[in-house]
């Protein structure tokens, strides 16, 4: 008989355990080793079916148990411990309260907004690496004591559980959550009552949300979810699953996430006194509404559209994580139309105003289509992509944003991402440190390997054997399993999401020589795959089925695995017990590719082509780089046909020898080698603890700076200001260019050392000199006559405007490099509250009507 509600009664925990529930319910627990530990002892049998989950554990445990422990005087001495430690961590002095140079650019907070946070498996928000990444930005803000408050939904359903069909077919299952199961806490008014966040939908229909709290360490991380009984059916499913539904369902999961969390961010702080953020960083575009509901806010005090817009801007950071334009949330016109103005959301911002900072109005783009990364761009004055490589990568697709200016010149840094040590390394591993790893022998650093390869079996078998029972299997067909893979032979892992571009199946290409080096008599490999295709994307599916397949060849499965449902749990055994991680994406469409960091800090060796961090970071001390095909004249067949072959010759002739060349000793001394360099000197670059702290000194506090420095009669002042420029600029240009070479040598001949003088006249439409500023753009030169590694050098005014309205800019142009040499001039607007030159996206250049009275080439 089916019940026709579901609810969690939770338990009374005896006076003396009551720290227990602290411990629980703050997930510092998920990377605190001695936590943890003190949980499992509490129940070991109970741990282990909850998943290593403390609140299901406790709600589990009978109460006989409950009343040993809280007269077991060693117990309760750990569990005072614990409590002390946590107590410690949470009000002690961290990295950010010690930064003395520069208090006064600190934020007061940080709001981060994310669709998917992967804080742990009792926490199942995520789908994968953009989750997995916001969770340990928020673990390691905790770490250094940033104040940092996270903002995201919460799904019912989570991202979906996966399992294989007998024929090797993904299937999906949608498991319920029940918030009162999870470590989480209802925001509730000053009276008790529950916290309700507003939106208003077309037609006058409401949208209501309740928030969820979980503290992550020191830092809180604020839920919202639709499935309240304020809400008609169709309302309280907004929330249902991670990335599903339609275009109308992800744009309202979109405007819940950005309009709603900066409501419930604003809620949370009124209600806790947690001072309100000056900067406000979205992941993604999926949260870029948050800057329009900031606008709102700041319009409702009195400021216009204009004043707003400059205010929100210069506090908001935007993250970009995809390469490719199709990563992109894009949305029809119409559709977004129709969800602002007064009979719906934001009623007071004109919708034309809201759809123009979306529409893609600029060369090649969609003139239809609301793109929320745009979005992002235009509200937020700073932008990062998270590797060097992406960063180049993200100026060069999102150079239509900045017309006339170079895509180097686009003002979008990079960040590279990091991984979160305490949750992604394994005990042993954290218990030696990275400094011991230097000193500590072979011998023990080897048998350390083979501890958590070992280990690694016995997981993959465990898991093995569940997921063919789950494809229907019966006990006396599985024997086999306990067979699969060797504890002592080289173990490779791969383990992601399965889009095509990551391409899950390059290692089949030649399905011969996978099978050669599989059963090599001398120096076999192993590996283990796992990943998720996404529920809407049948090629995806189709790959893991080929995979599958593979697999399931009695000559090869006890030597390569899948292994069903990838999620955190999986990954966090996974990572310690390869010897070596693949990574083999179509270059460059890996924006980072965090999975090789965490294996890195485990000692497990990479092999990757040179995308993401590894194009960054790539050392042949720390692994290998599989060549690729670059280029358009290269087929898809033909390009990974090559690469596929590279990736076999590197496995047979370079790896595999390497792992298998014993020494005297009986050891692989030269592979040790390179796990000792990987934990000593890899290690610490990957480190999301180094990424927050990048994040801290290089946009957050000047996002702050910025947001105090615009005022509401500095941010009225700069909009006026733009607004002026932008009327004016199509009379500004360039009209005459001399340049005189000094010394004068024969023939016009320039040399190293010598000087342009440099005289141009420019129009200024009005604008005064303070408004602009006219440079020289200088540098070598490629066969198009392209200035590359350029130089600018600001020309100063030296009278006023002549009869005609120019005025004349002068300065001098050093020839400090050989070889091919060109210049050019230009005029930029400028202004003390700009943050980039290309701010306004405006340059006025040399055109077809100017007069050059002399240039010169040096060759």
């Amino acid at each position: 008989m089916k019940a026709i509600r579901r609810f969690s009664v939770r338990p009374v925990l005896p006076e003396p355990l009551r720290p227990l529930n602290r411990l629980a319910r703050n997930l510092r627990w998920s990377w605190h080793p001695e936590t943890r530990e003190l949980f499992e002892s509490v129940d070991p049998e109970g741990w282990r079916e909850s998943g290593g989950d403390p609140v299901r554990l406790l709600g589990a445990v009978p109460v006989s148990r409950l009343a040993d422990l809280a007269g077991d005087r060693s117990f309760l001495r750990r569990l005072t411990a614990a409590a002390d430690d946590l107590h410690d961590y949470l009000t002690g002095p961290r990295w950010y309260q010690g930064r003395t140079a520069a208090p006064s650019g600190l934020p007061a907070a940080i709001a981060y907004f994310s669709p998917e946070f992967g804080i742990t498996a009792a926490l199942p928000q995520y789908s994968g690496g953009l989750g997995i990444l916001a969770g340990d930005h928020l673990k390691a803000a905790s770490d250094l004591g940033v104040p940092l408050m996270g903002v995201g939904l919460l799904y019912r359903h989570g991202y979906f559980r996966q399992s294989l069909s007998r024929e090797g077919w993904q299937q999906e299952h949608y498991p319920v959550l029940d918030p009162d199961e999870l470590p989480l806490t209802q925001l509730c008014e000053a009276d008790g009552r529950p916290v309700r966040i507003p939106l208003a939908l077309p037609g006058g229909r409401p949208l209501h949300a309740r928030v969820w709290h979980a503290q992550v360490g020191r830092v809180p991380l604020l839920l919202l979810d639709s499935d309240v009984e304020e809400n008609g059916h169709g309302e309280r499913e907004v929330t249902d699953r991670l990335y599903g539904g339609g275009s109308e369902h992800r744009l309202l999961q979109e405007m819940l996430l950005g309009i709603g969390g900066v409501r419930a961010v604003r809620a949370y702080c009124g209600l806790t006194g947690h001072p309100d953020p000056e900067v406000f960083h979205t992941n993604e575009g999926h949260a870029g509404f948050q800057g329009l509901e900031r606008i709102r806010e700041l319009i409702a005090d009195g400021a216009d559209f204009g004043t707003a817009h400059e205010a929100v801007r210069a506090g908001t950071v935007f993250t970009t994580h995809t390469p490719v334009p199709a990563g992109i949330d894009r949305f029809d016109r119409e559709l977004v139309a129709r969800h602002f103005g007064d009979d719906a959301e934001l009623p007071g911002i004109e919708v034309e105003r809201v759809l123009a900072l979306g529409m893609e109005t600029y060369p090649g783009g969609e003139p239809n289509l609301f793109n929320m990364a745009v979005m992002g761009l235009r509200l937020a004055q700073r932008a990062n992509g998270v590797s060097t490589l992406h960063g180049r990568v993200s100026r060069e697709m999102f150079a239509g944003l900045w017309p006339g200016f170079d895509p180097e010149e686009v003002p979008i840094t990079s960040i590279t991402n990091g991984v979160h040590a305490p949750t992604w390394t394994a005990p042993e591993v954290t218990r030696l440190g990275a400094r011991q790893f230097g000193h500590l022998p072979d011998a023990e650093l080897w048998e350390l390997r083979r501890t958590l390869r070992k280990r690694l079996v016995t997981e993959v078998r465990q898991r093995l054997y569940d997921s063919w029972r789950q494809r229907g299997a019966g006990t006396a067909e599985l024997g086999w399993i306990d067979g699969v893979l060797d504890p002592g032979v080289l173990t490779i892992g791969f383990a992601r999401r399965v889009p095509s571009y990551k391409r899950l199946t390059l290692m089949l290409r030649d399905p011969d020589r996978l099978m050669e080096l599989l059963l090599h008599p001398e120096r076999p490999i192993q590996i283990v795959v796992a990943g998720k295709a996404h529920p809407a994307d049948d090629g995806g599916k189709r790959l893991v089925q080929e995979l599958v397949r593979f697999a399931d060849d009695p000559r090869v499965r006890h030597r390569l695995v899948f292994l069903p449902d990838y999620g955190m749990g999986m990954a966090q055994q996974l990572y310690p017990g390869c010897d070596v991680w693949l990574n083999n994406p179509l270059r460059p469409l890996e924006a980072c590719g965090t999975s090789g960091m965490k294996a890195a800090l485990n000692g497990c060796l990479n092999l990757s082509v040179l995308d993401g961090w590894w194009d960054e970071w790539y050392d042949p001390d720390f692994g290998w780089a599989i060549p690729t095909a670059d280029g358009d004249a290269i087929d898809e067949t033909r390009r990974d046909d090559l690469e596929a072959t590279a990736l076999y010759d590197l496995l047979e002739r370079r790896i595999a020898p390497r792992f298998y060349d014993r020494g005297p000793d009986g050891l692989p001394g030269r592979w040790i080698d390179m796990v000792r360099r990987t934990l000593t000197t890899l290690g610490p670059k990957v480190l999301a603890g180094r990424m927050v702290r990048e994040y801290v000194e290089r946009l957050y506090a000047p996002a702050a700076r910025s947001h105090r420095a615009l005022d509401p009669v500095a941010a009225a002042e700069l909009a006026t200001w733009k607004s002026r420029i932008r009327d004016a600029w199509p009379g500004v240009t360039v009209d005459h260019v001399e340049a005189q070479l000094t010394p004068p040598a024969p023939g016009g001949a320039a040399e190293l050392g010598s000087t342009l003088s440099l005289r141009v006249r420019v129009r200024l439409a009005g604008l005064a000199p303070a408004d602009v500023e006219v440079q020289a753009v200088a540098g070598r030169v490629d066969d198009t006559d392209r200035i590359t590694d350029a130089t600018h050098v600001p020309l100063k005014p030296t009278t006023g405007p002549d009869a005609e309205g120019r005025r004349l800019y002068e300065g001098p142009l050093a020839l400090d490099r050989t070889g091919p040499f060109g210049y050019t001039v230009r005029i930029l607007p400028t202004h003390h509250l700009l943050a980039s030159a290309a701010e306004l996206g405006l340059t006025a250049l040399p055109g077809d009507s100017m007069t050059e009275a002399a240039g010169v080439l040096m060759r």
